[in-house]
């Protein structure tokens, strides 16, 4: 198994309706390691843990937040890695762990640090001596409140003494910082842009994983962008069909059922019970979708959509229009959040659920460690962003071959012969 780690600086644990977000966030994630930054939580308890994540075979540790700001609150599934040691540090919460499917060995550092150029050091001491302290290959992620380089922030020029600190504890510490896809920056207040928040990893560790990639998710209810560390792979189970206990609330819906089942006719004694629920299977899957929608669909496309608007901000500023958009989008993401979480509690609790019953199902993988920065992710063309990969890839090749013919063409006129 190829593990996926979402890191995010989530503002504030303490609402309840907002650790319900974030919990169907996650489930849609399918992350196998969280870590959530400025928890603002003195005391993490397995209630609070089960509202934010719904994995039931959770593990966690935390670094207690200093009066109403910091926190750090790292979980796993037990069934994916196990804890062998932990540190509790003043910026840091780290863990060394096993992969449960191949005994791989490696550690994993979440990071917050308040933005204060005059005692940054610390942090960077911390981290020095938390990583010589376990021999293993490191995952370092979080909010490090401080950028590489000045083209991380929009409209920075200079670059300042805590840019080039940072940059000699990545290079002390033999770390890798990936690439970011989906996006240059990770933190935004509408005005300003940066890239606060990354995850750094030891050669050892992309050698375990030459997949590996991080990608900035959805933003909502933060200012921070939520980042997945995904090692690659795919694994996909086909999906069965269950009875949706919200297909009682709807009107008719018995007398419609009844309905059915009197208008199929099948022959052979033996088959007819067989052959009526199969009938009744695809009815109700073509009604549900007629009548309650995807919403997963529903939620993919919003988030696409408002990603979009996001990337749009990061240039210039929104128009009226577009600002209207994206407040429409981010009310109706929370209700779809909100109706996908009612439905999951009714799962929860229905007998199909039953132990490792859990999609596993990864995202498709990005590019490997050498094709990483060739990779294109969204193009724009003709005005329009494109993600669709044979698109993309007949535009550059339009675009190389028009290159070429004007160069054979001004050749021709001058009378030189290129190789």
């Amino acid at each position: 198994m190829k593990p996926k780690i979402v890191s995010w600086n989530v503002r504030g644990l303490n609402e309840y309706n907002k650790r319900s977000r974030i919990k169907n966030l996650l489930r849609e994630w399918r992350a196998d390691i969280v870590c959530l930054q400025e928890t603002k939580l003195k005391l993490v308890t397995r209630k609070i843990v089960r509202s934010v994540w719904h994995c039931p075979y959770v593990d966690w540790v935390y670094l207690a937040s200093n009066g109403a700001s910091g926190g750090i609150l790292v979980m796993w599934d037990k069934k994916v890695v196990m804890k062998i040691e932990e540190f509790i540090g003043e910026y840091m919460v780290a863990v060394s762990l096993k992969m449960v499917e191949d005994n791989f060995l490696w550690a994993f550092a979440g990071i917050y640090r308040l933005n204060d150029d005059n005692i940054r050091h610390h942090l960077w001491e911390e981290l020095a001596g938390v990583h010589s302290w376990w021999d293993l290959p490191w995952c370092i992620g979080g909010d490090f409140n401080i950028i590489r380089f000045p083209s991380e922030r929009s409209g920075d020029s200079r670059l300042q003494p805590a840019m080039t600190e940072f940059s000699d504890c990545i290079f002390d510490l033999n770390l890798v910082d990936l690439p970011l896809i989906g996006g240059p920056f990770t933190w935004s207040n509408s005005q300003t842009w940066s890239r606060l928040d990354r995850f750094l990893i030891s050669p050892e560790g992309e050698c375990q994983y030459p997949e590996v990639s991080q990608r900035r998710l959805p933003r909502i209810c933060s200012d921070h962008f939520p980042i997945l560390l995904d090692g690659g792979g795919i694994q996909s189970r086909r999906r069965y069909f269950k009875f949706e206990n919200m297909w009682l609330k709807s009107e008719g819906f018995v007398e419609r059922v009844r309905q059915w089942w009197s208008s199929y006719q099948f022959n052979g004694t033996p088959y007819i019970l067989a052959g009526k629920l199969k009938a009744l299977k695809e009815d109700l899957k073509l009604w549900n979708s007629q009548s309650f929608g995807d919403l997963g669909e529903q939620k993919k496309n919003m988030m696409e959509e408002l990603q979009v608007l996001e990337r749009i901000n990061e240039g210039r500023s929104l128009t009226t229009k577009e600002r209207s958009r994206k407040a429409e989008l981010t009310s109706e993401l929370e209700r779809v959040l909100s109706l996908e979480e009612i439905s999951w509690r009714q799962k929860s609790r229905a007998l199909w659920l039953k132990e490792g019953d859990r999609s596993t199902k990864f995202f498709h993988r990005v590019a490997n460690s050498h094709r990483r920065n060739n990779t294109i992710e969204i193009l724009n063309i003709n005005g329009r962003e494109c993600n669709e990969a044979p698109v993309i890839r007949e535009h550059v090749l339009n675009f190389f071959r028009t290159a070429i013919y004007k160069k054979r063409g001004l050749e021709a006129k001058s009378g030189w012969t290129g190789i």
